[in-house]
């Protein structure tokens, strides 16, 4: 079939039917471009004041809700919402520990036992309802 034919039949324009001839796969689509936050002007202040709190007595910390309030006084962000706060508070305080080395990162070992090489034993009793009788077993769990 020509193009044009192709077209007619699929309802498509001349791009798609030409990318369809070229490969039987789409090609993969683009990402949009990534907008910024209305919080990205103040995450250098609200990254000042968690550093700040490293050395802070813990009932003298900030809490979101203190940062917001602090961010509306002090700096006039109205276009900020408490909820934007709190999200960035949460995750950005645990990162700004681990900078600091006051908090250990999450670490993840992961362990492989090849069959036959490696295995954990447990021994034990249980107790089982064997015929309407409560009876203890021992168990050997490998």
């Amino acid at each position: 079939m020509s193009n044009r034919a192709l077209q007619r039949k699929h309802r498509v324009g001349y791009r798609t039917v030409t990318a369809a001839l070229n490969s039987a796969w789409p090609e993969p689509r683009k990402a949009p471009p990534k907008r910024g936050s209305r919080l990205d002007p103040y995450r250098a202040i609200i990254d000042g004041w968690l550093r700040g709190d490293l050395d802070a007595p813990r009932k003298q910390r900030h809490t979101a809700k203190r940062i917001f309030d602090r961010l509306l006084d002090e700096h006039h962000a109205i276009e900020v919402s408490y909820w934007m706060v709190r999200e960035y508070v949460a995750i950005r305080r645990r990162e700004i520990r681990i900078e600091a080395g006051r908090e250990p990162p999450n670490t993840f070992i992961p362990q492989e036992h090849l069959p036959g090489r490696e295995a954990e034993v447990d021994f034990g009793e249980v107790a089982i309802r064997l015929r309407g009788e409560l009876v203890t077993c021992t168990l050997f769990s490998l």
